[in-house]
């Protein structure tokens, strides 16, 4: 074979494979990302459930200690567009049917009934970092602990957490 008909192939060859690399890397970064978020969402439906079980019911606190923030903010500083109005509680009956606890004061008889708390990040919306990808809508991941003291510790005077 000739040299000079092969000159400039393994530049062919170089783009050819280094984009094809390049994808596989930029998508590996992705999946990352995604798994990331998910494990972050499960943590946070965990986080939320916990403190639903021993804080007061509906206590403002819960939801700013499950998205990481206990300063008293709204945003997530661990994840981007995670607020607390996409945490979810609902304090469940010994069936798993939502209670309805309306406003304070609480009904005891109300307050009795209620034998678990579930916690849901919900409408969370991840985005892909790359163009053309969209978003991806997560599902709820929700999280449901027995009921400990909801806030009431055995003196019977309700803190807040």
């Amino acid at each position: 074979m000739n040299g000079s008909k092969q000159r400039g192939t393994t530049s062919v060859e170089f783009a050819i494979i280094g984009t094809v690399a390049m994808f596989c890397i930029l998508g590996v970064i992705e999946v990352s990302r995604l798994l990331f978020t998910i494990n972050v969402l499960g943590e946070v439906t965990r986080r939320g459930a916990r403190m639903a079980v021993v804080c007061p019911v509906n206590d403002a606190a819960i939801s700013q200690v499950a998205v990481f923030n206990s300063s008293g903010g709204t945003d997530s500083p661990v994840l981007n567009n995670l607020t607390t109005a996409n945490i979810q509680l609902e304090y469940l009956d010994a069936t798993g049917t939502p209670v309805a606890i309306g406003g304070p004061p609480f009904d005891p008889a109300v307050f009795a009934t209620i034998n678990y708390v579930r916690a849901q990040v919900v409408d969370y919306v991840h985005q892909w970092i790359f163009p053309g990808l969209g978003a991806f809508n997560m599902p709820p991941q929700p999280s449901v602990l027995p009921r400990e003291s909801l806030g009431v510790p055995r003196d019977e005077v309700v803190q807040s957490c």
